[in-house]
């Protein structure tokens, strides 16, 4: 087998052919630099803005019309995902937003008319601060108000686009939640008319004070379970609302069973004894006594575990593989569930105890009893016919706020005619001269080989 040998360069002869034909080196290194120069003053001049805006938790947890929003790739608090600034991002850069945008700008050939991708890519360059939740819009154009004009344009037309989102999530939910009104009106004014009736019949329309001090008690129970109620269906309208996005998704969207979840059925009885603890405080204090602040407090910090436990439990199934919507679909949807699970687990616990009440009962008249029954079953009903209709209009109040998610910081600027973002001269002009003293030490190695040859 024939050995092969390296060759050898001679560095130090290499330089010396480079020098003894410097004129022509200098040459190749000149020309490349000017011909550089040449074309960044040739190239046309373009301008940069900036917008800077801040996007922020419209203020209002997972419940309600704040995570309906989020279902649709829009901000919830309490939903990591899509409220993320990575996916406003995303829908700047949607057709929705940059095709007005597109379509405003002097196209000479519209063959040459790019699309929302290509103009995303070549005008556009939208960046998220790390950690916060600041994003960046910033447009190049040909001149200082095109430039300013595309970056006013993306922000406006994305947040008109936000709030339109946001009004039709919400029409959806308000919607389910009024026909939950409606039912609830309906059984408030039949429990009302069946009040006044016995009433009438029987000549009783106040009870003793030993049937008044029992009344009171068991109305500390009627309102607690009203809220559970109230609980239940604003959960269900979620999960309604989620579901109804969910099949309007082309993806393989799936749902997750989280029922069998040990710490979620944990977190879920620790929800009913907190409630069954804070009603029995109720009974002996006024709200703003400390075991009953306490105990709210505590109810309150349950729920949140319970949200994040579901969420987690949807994403370890699974759900993370999914599109950011579709996940926070999934997510929805489960909370809704667990929600409405653990508000329905709570009312049963607390009709029990109601009814261990009721047995006191038993020593009053026939008719005292019954009147007391049907009071409390009418107010009971008032309370969540009412109790409903707050939510329905914190939920149009929430519209409004929603629509603001995203907040003008710095609009964009007019950038000074006289000072350019581009083309880069000296940069170009630098690359040309390394271009140069490429091409200069290729020509130098051919004529070694030559030399050598």
């Amino acid at each position: 087998m024939e050995n092969s040998q390296e060759e050898a360069i001679d560095l130090g002869r290499l330089m010396q052919i480079i020098y003894d034909r410097r004129k022509i080196v200098g040459g190749i290194v000149g020309g490349c630099t000017a011909l550089a120069l040449i074309v960044s003053l040739v190239l046309p001049k373009t301008y940069e803005s900036t917008t800077l805006v801040q996007t922020r938790s419209a203020g209002k947890d997972i419940g309600g019309a704040a995570a309906m929003a989020a279902a649709m790739g829009i901000s919830i608090g309490g939903s990591s995902s899509a409220g993320s600034p990575l996916n406003y991002i995303e829908l700047m850069k949607s057709r929705a937003v940059l095709e007005p945008v597109i379509d405003k700008l002097e196209w000479p050939d519209e063959k040459k008319k790019p699309d929302a991708k290509g103009f995303a890519k070549s005008a556009l360059k939208i960046e998220n601060t790390k950690q916060t939740n600041l994003i960046t819009v910033t447009a190049t154009g040909k001149t200082p108000e095109e430039a300013q004009m595309i970056s006013q344009g993306v922000v406006d037309n994305f947040l008109a686009m936000q709030t339109d989102m946001n009004k039709q999530t919400q029409s959806i939910l308000v919607k389910f939640l009024n026909e939950r009104i409606s039912d609830a009106k309906k059984d408030s004014d039949e429990a009302a008319t069946k009040l006044a009736v016995y009433s009438k019949e029987h000549n009783i329309y106040a009870p003793d004070e030993q049937a008044q001090l029992l009344m009171t008690k068991l109305d500390v129970y009627d309102k607690a379970i009203s809220d559970t109620i109230v609980e239940q269906k604003s959960a269900q309208a979620e999960y309604d609302v989620a579901t109804a996005k969910i099949g309007q998704q082309s993806s393989s969207a799936r749902a997750y069973n989280i029922s069998d979840n040990a710490v979620v059925q944990k977190i879920r009885s620790a929800i009913v004894e907190k409630r069954i603890e804070l009603v029995g405080y109720q009974q002996q204090f006024t709200d703003e006594h400390p075991s009953v602040v306490k105990a709210k407090e505590e109810l309150d910090n349950l729920n949140s575990q319970l949200v994040s436990e579901v969420n987690a439990a949807v994403n370890s199934s699974g759900a993370a593989s999914l599109s950011t919507t579709n996940a926070t679909l999934l997510s929805n949807q489960a909370v809704a569930e667990a929600k409405a699970s653990a508000a329905k687990a709570s009312e049963a616990a607390l009709r029990e105890k109601k009814s261990e009440k009721e047995t006191e009962m038993g020593n009053f008249p026939e008719a005292a009893m019954n009147f007391m029954q049907l009071k409390s079953d009418a107010k009971l009903k008032e309370e969540v016919y009412l109790n409903l209709v707050k939510e329905c209009e914190k939920d149009k109040i929430q519209e409004a706020m929603e629509s603001m998610d995203i907040q003008v910081i710095d609009p964009a600027n007019l950038p000074d005619e006289d000072r350019p973002s581009g083309p880069r001269k000296k940069l170009i002009t630098a690359i040309g001269f390394v271009i140069g003293c490429l091409i200069s030490f290729g020509y130098g190695l051919i004529c070694y080989k030559r030399e050598e040859a």
